[in-house]
């Protein structure tokens, strides 16, 4: 069948509630006895250690220990690379929290984790304080992971490295056979360019996994995490397990999902597998070509009323002007969607490989992460294009890529109240308008900051900034005006210029209709 076929079959299997309640946990327990089990008694033969993790990281998307992706490179923003992090771990560290709210979250999770031995059939007869033990082992993983600030200060946010160098920093993972596992079919050697965010780290984990091999903590943990991503697809009493941990951990209150409100899961389940897939029914539906080519007048409407107000700037030399208007005429904007994804065929062939049965949901899951991990991990060969957006097209979130020097504003952007192509001009521009001035100035930011321009009279700048600082520190909220400067420059600033743009179009259209109705003035409504 067709992508759309399986998104709906993806879908629909989500949504059986029946067919998912009656299988139980027994789905999850199958994958897990093809792993080892739960392994907590001697009975049975565990899988080695790197080989487990190899399985759980290339067929489950699952990362105990490091997680894996692939990214462009600072210097190279079209490169991609291997990179490799700490993993996210679900219990926050015990310095973020007042010993008494570390202890309770403690309590809740061990309570989390008997939970889990209960449902998925922890031998009675299993020693007691395993699960104490795995959460000692998570909380020394949490240790290890080096501060922000610290690994900025000493410049290791982007170390470049090699698969063989690291096999050195960090023994205990058999990194080759990993990223193989994650990666294939595509070539892996030892000689692989990697790039690693926290090299402490990963040598401490590697440390912690010496320290812990002999138990079988490190397997239990394994198989917690890999349970965590998997137990969404499986029967109430998982998610009911859940409910407690969340509420402390997020601040989510305990609250079951009425069967009502199933649908808004499985739309965000179906979302994160098939994305190309919704984006293009999406914008059948919403987009149409007629608010696509509105779109792009307004956007090109904006960039003229930026270029005109770089001659008004008196703080700018002429040096400086000629290089930002360069700046904005150079500015790329995508509205509405990539192209790729109307191209049916090639979405088509994303998909050609998976199989979707309606009747099981936890396997449509799992499947769909092994489709996933290979769509996503083809990038590596690829440059990093400007069609890979970091928002999908039905988002209410646009963006300025500096890389691509490049706007992207995504359909879902383009809906009342923000804009409509019945709408008065004031609206359209009051609204989205504002959202495309804002997003342009953000190509700007270096002139405001401190040196970010030498031949600028940096006097008159700095009236404007202590004007702006001082403005925001006088509202009746509390608003820190120097380090909102940035966000709120192209606040006021794109009010600015989408107001003149406005005023351009109207110049240029004059289509405004009579609002005698309304009892307002066209700059009125525009504000």
């Amino acid at each position: 069948g067709s992508a759309k076929e399986k998104a709906i079959q993806f879908y629909r299997s989500c949504m059986d509630t029946q067919q998912i309640e009656s299988q139980g946990s027994q789905p999850l327990k199958d994958l897990l006895n093809q792993i080892g089990g739960w392994n907590i008694t001697d009975v049975g033969k565990a899988k080695d250690f790197n080989e487990t993790l190899q399985i759980l990281m290339g067929r489950y998307g699952t990362f105990p220990f490091f997680r894996v992706y692939v990214g462009p490179t600072p210097s190279d923003l079209k490169t991609n690379i291997i990179q490799i992090d700490h993993p996210e771990i679900e219990m926050p560290h015990e310095s973020k929290l007042k010993e008494n709210n570390y202890l309770e979250v403690l309590r809740v999770y061990l309570s989390y984790l008997n939970k889990l031995g209960i449902l998925l059939g922890k031998p009675q007869d299993g020693p007691s304080d395993i699960f104490s033990l795995t959460l000692s082992f998570i909380s020394n993983l949490q240790q290890a992971i080096t501060p922000l600030q610290k690994r900025q200060q000493k410049g290791m946010l982007f170390f470049r490295t090699t698969v063989a160098e690291l096999q050195e920093q960090a023994p205990a993972i058999d990194w080759l056979s990993c990223l193989q596992a994650l990666f294939h079919p595509v070539p892996i050697n030892l000689s692989q360019p990697i790039a690693v965010h926290d090299m402490d780290y990963l040598r401490g984990m590697s440390q912690l996994i010496y320290q812990w091999h002999k138990r079988r903590v490190l397997h239990i943990y394994m198989i917690v995490c890999l349970i965590g991503n998997l137990s969404p697809a499986l029967d109430s009493r998982f998610q009911d397990a859940r409910l407690e941990l969340s509420k402390i951990l997020y601040g989510k209150m305990g609250a079951k999902m009425s069967p009502a409100e199933r649908w808004r899961k499985c739309l965000t389940d179906t979302s994160s597998f098939f994305e190309p897939v919704l984006g293009q029914m999406i914008v059948q539906e919403i987009f149409p070509q007629q608010t696509k080519k509105l779109a792009e007048q307004m956007f090109s409407e904006i960039q003229d009323a930026l270029y005109g107000r770089l001659d008004h700037l008196e703080w700018m030399d002429e040096q400086t002007r000629q290089e930002a208007k360069v700046l904005v005429s150079t500015l790329q904007v995508e509205i509405g969607y990539p192209a790729h994804i109307l191209q049916t065929d090639e979405v088509n062939l994303e998909y050609q490989n998976l199989e979707i049965n309606e009747d099981t949901f936890f396997l449509n899951v799992v499947a769909s992460l092994k489709v996933l991990r290979e769509n996503s991990y083809m990038k590596l060969l690829q440059h990093q294009s400007q069609d890979n957006w970091q928002v999908s097209p039905w988002s209410v979130h646009s963006y300025y890529s500096i890389g691509h020097h490049m706007v992207v504003f995504p359909a879902g952007m383009f809906r009342s109240p923000f804009f409509h192509v019945e709408f008065p001009s004031a609206v359209n521009f009051g609204a989205i308008g504002v959202f495309m001035a804002h997003e342009l100035l953000h190509a700007f930011y270096r002139y405001v900051l401190p040196g970010g321009c030498s031949m600028c009279n940096r006097s008159v700048l700095q009236r404007s900034v202590d004007c702006l600082v001082e403005q925001y520190e006088s509202f009746d909220i509390k608003v820190n005006g120097t380090f909102t400067l940035l966000e709120n420059t192209a606040d006021t600033g794109g009010l600015t210029i989408a107001y003149q743009a406005y005023k351009n179009w109207m110049k240029k259209y004059k289509e405004e209709k009579d609002l005698t109705k309304i009892g307002l003035s066209y700059d009125q409504l525009f504000y």
